[in-house]
């Protein structure tokens, strides 16, 4: 079960001047043994826990702009001010100023038990621009320099992971709605899909029945996969919604998913949350 409340990604995101519901969206590619997926929308506090169970022992936090901490001067807190402001330990790897307007890189670096991400991604702030990749133990200033050298250099299309053999995940998050991950993990692509749906479901189930937060169940392995398998890319939309079901219209798009891309005329499969028995099914829409 995982609880979605009122300020989730899919509530507080909408699209264009018509304020649109903000669709489900999901993409995935596989090459030599990693998987790259673009999503949306999901906050990083949303998928954290996924993220936690496939990183190694340490996380670093390499990007990060917001407008939740702010100083006198309302200008953006550092990193380090904001994971003390949160009562998070880590430590500081500052990179300098050459860093500065290197996409996907700040200043400094952030590092710190994967364990501790729960505790900094709390939910309760957004960050605007969010990139994090986990590291082995205790890594050495050496380690962090070249880490970022390799960041810095890795085009936007580029396979990031092949280039650090001791990384297994890393996640970039944009407005806190978008969200591109790349892993070594087979088992995270489904995991973030079943996540995407019940984000979906629940925040639905919180604008129907006006409460603060809703418990939703996830669906099994076998229904992301399923979908998965049938094609690697997806855009979904509420249909009908109840206190008792909540139903999810899916398409497959010929491509990943882009903002101002509508959902197709015909759905082709609905996921049906089936609320009090707690169960989820796929079918094919009608």
């Amino acid at each position: 079960m995982i609880e979605v409340g009122q300020q989730g990604a899919f509530s507080v995101n909408s699209v264009g001047i018509e304020r649109e519901p903000f669709p489900l969206s999901f993409s995935v590619r596989e090459a030599e043994g990693l998987w790259r997926m673009s999503a949306g929308a999901a906050k990083a506090s949303e998928l954290v826990d996924l993220l936690v169970a496939v990183a190694s022992d340490a996380v670093a936090v390499v990007s990060l702009e917001t407008n939740s901490y702010l100083n006198e001067d309302w200008h953006p807190l550092q990193p380090a001010l904001i994971a003390a402001e949160l009562g998070v330990p880590c430590t500081v790897h500052s990179l300098g100023s050459w860093a500065s307007g290197t996409n996907g890189l700040a200043e400094e670096f952030l590092v710190m038990d994967r364990d501790l991400l729960p505790r900094l991604l709390d939910g309760t702030w957004s960050p605007y621009e969010l990139t994090l990749i986990d590291l082995p133990a205790s890594p050495t200033p050496e380690q962090l320099d070249e880490l970022a050298l390799v960041l810095g250099t890795t085009g936007v299309d580029e396979p990031l992971l092949s280039r650090l053999e001791d990384s297994r995940v890393w996640f970039s998050g944009h407005d806190d709605c978008y969200v591109l991950l790349e892993t070594r993990d087979p088992a995270l692509p489904a995991a973030v899909l079943a996540r995407l749906l019940s984000l979906l479901a629940g925040s639905a189930l919180v604008e129907l029945t006006e409460k603060s937060i809703s418990r939703v169940p996830e669906p099994g392995p076998w229904l992301p996969e399923e979908l998965i398998a049938t094609a690697p890319h997806w855009i979904g939309a509420l249909g009908n919604v109840t206190e008792d079901l909540v139903t999810i219209r899916l398409a497959a798009l010929p491509a990943p998913w882009r903002l101002g891309v509508s959902f197709p005329q015909q759905a082709d499969l609905t996921a049906t949350l089936d609320v009090r028995h707690g169960t989820w099914r796929i079918t094919p829409a009608e």
